[in-house]
């Protein structure tokens, strides 16, 4: 692992463009909950006598609001979490002038909270809320304070900015990533088992020999990578920058 480390540190040294793309597995640290766990959001979910598919979906949203919305602010409506350290290393990265782009598939807005100023959020955020209506924007705190199913005063139904199932992601959100890791000479991938599309297949822009992937568990492109380590993200990159505990948090 140390050698691992050792080499992680040369290649960030060697690179000047660095684009990291995340998933769920960079907030669990946080005390978010990832998706496939045993104790994860679609644990959750089959609570409700739904499927993931099923009760993230656009039409259910729309058949079933309240329902949605019970889940919603049960589970994915997390407000009052910090970042961690893996947060805070692609922060610092970036004041570094390294990394030119955080892609992520995480709603929690901890990049930004940690200080990362461009990312790119493939899934929408939790703080982004608009009336279906009149367009009206909201934050989270109108729907995390209220019960049932949250309305404008237009009276107009509010939807969180989340991509749900049935629902494309934001073309603008998606070029730009894509952009980004097309001229990458380094590409990290943490916390995600590249498993959810189109979000995994951007790793295909990449055409650089600095792929590194940083999974706890094995991924569908483990063979493409010039570097693979199966560990905790933020163990891996607080280790790769010889950070001192807590100094990024100032």
């Amino acid at each position: 692992m140390k050698e691992a480390i050792r080499k992680l540190r040369a290649m960030i040294n060697d690179s000047r463009r660095i684009a990291f793309l995340g998933g769920a597995g960079v907030s669990t640290e946080s005390g978010i909950p990832d998706f496939r766990s045993q104790d994860g959001h679609f644990a959750a979910i089959r609570a409700f006598g739904e499927t993931p598919e099923v009760l993230l979906s656009h039409s259910f949203f729309l058949q079933h609001p309240e329902t949605f919305y019970a889940y919603y602010r049960s589970s994915l409506l997390v407000t009052d979490v910090q970042p961690n350290r893996a947060h805070y290393a692609l922060a610092q990265l970036e004041k570094m002038g390294k990394l030119t782009a955080i892609i992520t598939q995480n709603v929690d807005g901890l990049h930004q909270k940690a200080g990362s100023e461009n990312v790119f959020e493939l899934h929408g955020s939790i703080y982004r809320n608009r009336c279906m209506q009149c367009g009206k924007a909201y934050g989270p705190e109108t729907i995390a304070q209220g019960t049932g199913v949250p309305r404008c005063t237009c009276g107009g139904i509010i939807k969180p900015e989340v991509v749900l199932y049935e629902e494309g992601l934001d073309p603008d959100v998606l070029e730009g990533a894509a952009a980004h890791i097309m001229r990458a000479d380094m590409l990290i991938v943490g916390g995600t088992s590249l498993a959810v599309y189109p979000a995994a297949g951007l790793i295909d822009y990449y055409e650089g020999d600095r792929l590194v992937l940083i999974n706890k568990s094995k991924t569908p492109y483990d063979y493409r990578a010039d570097l693979v380590l199966h560990d905790s993200i933020g163990v891996v990159l607080h280790a790769a920058l010889e950070l001192k505990e807590g100094e990024y948090e100032a």
